[in-house]
């Protein structure tokens, strides 16, 4: 039913769909991750929940019939009662219901109704394209990290033979470069070593003046400039709770001094991609802020729907 593919569509962009008399299907953002048994590679996605709590109109939904078929508000309203109609007579009858491509409800045996969401599409429009990425599992060489004694040596056998004194003097010639080497290489580490300690303690040192004399400076302007104030608003926080939506700009400034006077820090926030002026109830930094708040106008009787939106 051409229903099930309007909520498809609004979970690309919203994050709270609700189906009127029905419930709400509600997104959220879960990050890219690797599945170690498989090694496959998993692209950022929105995973989809059901709410059955969340069943007053909110209009995302009728007013997303209504400009996509062309028809009136009322008329969309009632595609929407037949399609809640056919989903309940299908619970009632074969104990599930499937709206495809986002889900299936089963009635449990304590008869509470029960949701499992596909995972054929993925509602996050910023992993459009992506797939899932298998990468063959990767053979790391361990090294040893200390050498094994070796456990036969070979022998070393000495055959006796005559030497001659001049042969016997370029050996111990010989090993006494090899010390006066040695020795050399040892005194020049010991002294680039204290040279080191030297450059560090002398840079410490400076430092150390430095900061004496910036702290016992005084800095002296004769003619200081006068203090400037500004009054830099702060931003709200991109968690938007959505009062309406109109197509006639004076009507959602009318719609927003009437929450202002009932106490909402409401606004303007400008025309969606359908033209629509929108009016928010409030805006938020957190999601946890913003859930908290919808809750609370939900229990007022007021209808509103969660808009992420980096303004």
């Amino acid at each position: 039913m051409k229903i099930a593919n309007y909520i498809q569509d609004l979970l690309y962009r919203y994050e709270c769909v609700i189906v009127p008399g029905f419930g709400a299907f509600l997104s959220q953002r879960e990050s890219a991750f690797i599945d170690a048994e498989t090694n496959n590679l998993y692209p950022p996605k929105k995973t989809v929940s059901f709410n059955r709590q969340l069943v007053k109109n909110d209009g995302l939904l009728a007013n997303y019939i209504a400009d996509a078929e062309n028809i009136n508000y009322t008329t969309a309203l009632n595609k929407i009662s037949d399609f809640v109609h056919q989903l309940e007579n299908s619970l009632k009858e074969n104990d599930k219901a499937e709206i495809a491509n986002v889900g299936e409800f089963t009635v449990s045996e304590d008869y509470t109704l029960q949701f499992e969401p596909f995972n054929k599409v993925n509602y996050l429009a910023d992993s459009f394209g992506l797939d899932v990425v298998h990468s063959a599992k990767i053979q790391r060489e361990v090294y040893k990290s200390q050498v094994q004694k070796i456990e036969e040596k070979a022998p070393i056998h000495f055959t006796p033979e005559r030497r001659s004194r001049k042969a016997a003097f370029l050996k111990y010639a010989a090993v006494g470069i090899l010390a006066i080497g040695l020795s050399g290489v040892a005194g020049l580490n010991i002294y680039s070593n204290q040279v080191a300690e030297h450059n560090i303690a002398e840079q410490q040192e400076a430092e150390n003046q430095l900061q004496q004399q910036i702290q016992e400076a005084t800095f002296v302007i004769d003619n200081p400039l006068p203090a400037i104030t500004f009054n830099v608003e702060k931003q709200p926080g991109n968690f938007h709770l959505v009062a309406g939506a109109f197509r006639v700009e004076e009507n959602a400034e009318k719609k927003m001094e009437e929450l202002k006077e009932e106490g909402y820090k409401a606004r303007l926030i400008g025309a969606n991609k359908y033209g629509l002026h929108q009016v928010v109830f409030s805006s938020h930094k957190t999601r946890r802020d913003a859930v908290n708040a919808l809750n609370k106008l939900k229990r007022e009787n007021q209808a509103a729907w969660l808009l992420v939106q980096e303004l």
